[in-house]
This record gives structure tokens, sequence and C-alpha cells, in this order.
């Protein structure tokens, strides 16, 4: 009876391990397939992929070795941490995968193909880029060497799509038998070769701008601390000329001399130099904006009539039948915050395009006087177009750190365009940091003024 029982077991013992075989398998697979969806995460388990059929070892013997191809993802992070200590090549490698895997997949990390479109993906890599590389430089001083490798590699791998935009054109093709014929060849969309080449040169000249703060006459603290230049005691009242950037560190000069001639000098020139640079980028991004088609979406919002958009009162000095001043308006407006202005300049070129749009309607009409009326209204819808356009150039103008529109933010979000994505970010950040470098230079010189003037 004890012989027979035991013969039971066997064979239950072995119907149990033949299901359990398919279950190993099949649940190593799982694993395996877990371990490719979430590879680009770092993980502190060094565990080995079966541990978790711990329970099964004194049962059957370990399950077959997965496929090469398998295993050296699953494995991938197990066997870099266990036994070998990542190079920084190595690590510099695993981060561009990870970043061109997230760009493949719109920033879906699910892959149900859910993400943004590819254009869109690329602009938020170049900010997040640059967000990365120069959001936390808030001085007048020389990049990192790091920050500086990694901004140049990663936005090399980035601009590297242009190489492969291009567009035809008809040319001819001599053939060995001297046979002439007519091909497509391919050159370089034009937008891109034009506008890349500079932006590359602008983005190597604030490079430039920013490394030649190697040694400055100048010094930075900390907003609230005491100030000791380097062979006196003495404490200097500090100045500041953005008093509402109270957390933004305080540029520091030697007390009573202030800087000398020649570094006031150079400091003038960079800052010339940056707000030349800031100008270009600011051309370009409004070239390459204003090419961007206008979604849907946007019109489809815009008011009836440009009165409505903007109001009775700014209508009536905009429709007004004398000159018309846009600069002369804004300062009888008084604006001083940048919040108004943005909102001012979404109701102007909200107003614009619906007096474009109207100015571009055809209607059928049969007789003179309503022919009359129909050019009459046109060129008044022109009129007050080119009014608002002016109006809104005036406001950029005054307010050069002025946030986007709500019209850009709208193209910019649904942009398909790959090649305008790339130039659109990538002028949109040097206009950024050139603004900065502008701006940290006007810090200095109000310092190095209030200096010799006490």
């Amino acid at each position: 009876m004890d012989s027979s029982s035991q013969c039971d077991e066997n064979s239950s013992s072995e119907t149990d391990l033949d299901r359990s075989s398919t279950a190993i398998d099949f649940t190593d697979f799982s694993r395996t397939i877990s371990d490719v969806s979430s590879f680009s995460e770092r993980s502190e388990d060094h565990s080995g992929p079966y541990e978790s059929h711990s329970h099964l070892r004194g049962l059957w013997p370990p399950p077959r070795r997965p496929s090469p191809g398998l295993n050296r993802l699953s494995m991938k992070q197990h066997s870099s941490d266990v036994f070998h200590k990542k190079s920084p090549a190595e690590d510099e490698l695993e981060l561009v995968k990870e970043k061109f895997s997230k760009l493949l997949l719109g920033e879906d990390m699910s892959g149900n193909g859910k993400g943004v479109c590819t254009a869109v993906a690329i602009s938020n890599s170049i900010t997040n880029l640059y967000a990365t590389a120069f959001g936390t430089r808030h001085k007048l001083e020389p990049l990192p060497l790091e920050k500086k490798a990694m901004w140049r590699r990663e936005m090399d791998c980035l601009l590297s799509v242009c190489d492969y935009i291009v567009e035809f054109y008809p040319s001819s093709q001599t053939l060995p038998d001297g046979t002439t014929v007519e091909v497509m060849a391919t050159r370089p969309r034009s937008d891109i070769y034009i506008n890349l080449p500079a932006l590359e040169k602008l983005d190597a000249m604030l490079i430039d701008i920013l490394d030649s703060f190697h040694k400055p006459e100048f010094w930075y603290i900390d907003d609230g601390k005491k100030s000791f230049s380097s062979g006196s005691s003495s404490f200097r009242r500090l100045s500041h000329r953005n008093e509402e950037k109270w957390w933004l560190p305080v540029p520091c000069v030697p007390p009573d001399t202030g800087i000398s001639e020649n570094g006031r000098k150079n400091l003038q020139q960079k800052r010339d130099c940056a707000n030349q640079i800031h100008k270009a980028a600011v051309a370009i991004n409004s070239g390459v904006l204003s090419e961007m088609e206008i979604p849907d979406s946007f019109l489809a919002g815009l008011a009836k009539s440009g009165k409505i958009s903007l109001g009775e009162s700014l209508y009536r000095a905009i429709s007004t039948p004398e000159r018309f001043s846009p600069d002369q308006l804004l300062d009888q407006l008084n604006m001083s915050e940048e919040h108004d202005a943005l909102e001012l300049a979404d109701r102007v070129e909200a107003a614009m395009y619906v007096w474009r749009r109207k100015a571009s309607t055809h209607h059928s009409k049969s007789s003179w006087k309503m022919v009359k009326e129909l050019v009459s209204d046109e060129d008044k819808n022109v009129m007050l177009a080119s009014r608002a356009e002016s109006l809104l150039l005036s406001i950029k103008q005054r307010f050069p750190s002025l946030s986007q529109t709500t019209l850009d933010t709208s193209k910019i979000q649904y942009n398909k365009d790959v090649g305008q994505a790339i130039l659109e970010s990538y002028s949109r950040v040097l206009e950024s940091l050139a603004f900065n470098i502008v701006s940290w230079i006007d810090d200095v010189l109000f310092a190095d003024k209030s200096a010799r003037k006490s």
C-alpha cells in the first residue's frame, strides 16, 4: 500500500511538473518582455531573471537558456551593474539610446502610438536640452566643459535630421555614351540651407562670449550676503538692477574704482555683439513662425469682428482716420507688466487675422453700388490689418522677453514639419540665451556705474 501511494504521488508529481515546465517557460518570456519595455530605467535589483521561481528549484532543473537577442535585453542591466562598472563613453551611449528611443516613441513610453508627432518631439527635445545645459546659469562665466560637450554632442544628433530633409529640382545628367537625360536631383531644402548654418554660427558666437569671461574683473554673491573684495575687508552696499528677481546672484565690482576702462569697453562690445545675435535669432524665429500653417482650431476660435477682439476703446484708436502711431498708442496705454502686454498682443493678433480673412473673402455682387461698397470695405480691412500688424511688432519690440502669443504656441503645437520645428526651437533657445547674456552684462554695468558714483 505504501508503494502504490508512493507511485501515485510520483505520477501526480510528474504531471504537476509538466505543467510547471510550461508555466516556467511562459513566465520567463513574460519577464523578458517586461525588461525590454523598461530597459531605459535603471534598476538597483541585481537578482537573476529566475529568482521569482526559487520555490521550484528542488522540483525541476533550470529552464532552457533564452535566445541571444532576448537574453541580451533581459540581462542588460544585471550584467552591466554586477560584473563591471560602465565607462563614461558607455554611459553617454546609453543616454543617447534612451533619448533616441523617447524621440521615436513620441514621448509615449507605453509604445501605444499615442505620443506627439516627430516635429513636436524634436522641438521639445531641443527645448529640454537647452534647459538642462543653460537653465541654471545666471552668471557671466564659461559654460562647464561637461555641459558644453553635452550641448554640442546632443545638438549635433538632433540637427543631423536636417541632412536628410531635401527638395527635388530638375537637372541633367550625361550618360557614358554621351546622351543627356533629364533627371530629378536633390538638394537641401532652401529654408534649412539658409537658416541652419546661420543659427550654428550664432550658437558658436554665444558660447565664445561666455568663454571669454574666464578672468573677469567682477564677481557674484548671493543677494543679502556681505561682499568682500579679494584684497580688502570693506563691505560694499549691494546694487541690483532687477530688484524683482531677488533670487538671482548679484554682480559685484571693486569699490570706488569699479571696472577698468578697458574692461568696461570690452563689456560694452560683448553686449552689442550679443544684442545683434538676439536680433538675428528673433528675425529667423519670426520668419519660421510666419511660414507655419495656422491651425484650424485657432481660426475657429476667432471672433466675428476685429472690434470684438480689441474692445471699443482700442478699436477706436486703431481705426482713426488720422495718422496712426503704434508707439504713441502704447505710450497712452502705459503698460508696465509683461502679462498685460501679452494679453494685448493676443487680442491684436486675433483682430489682425479677422481683418485679413475678411479682406481675402470674395463675394459675388451684381450691382455696381455693392461692388464699390465691397472694395471700400476690403480696403478698410487691409488698412486695419496693417495697423494691427505694426502695433503687434511694436509690442514685441518694447517687450523683448515677451512670451509666445497664443497663435505662436498653437503653431508649434500643431506643426508637423520637422525642418520648421528644428529651426523654430533652435532659434528660440538662442534668442533666450542671447537675451540673458545682454541682461547679465547690463547688471554688471549697472553695478559698475553705482560703484563709481558712490
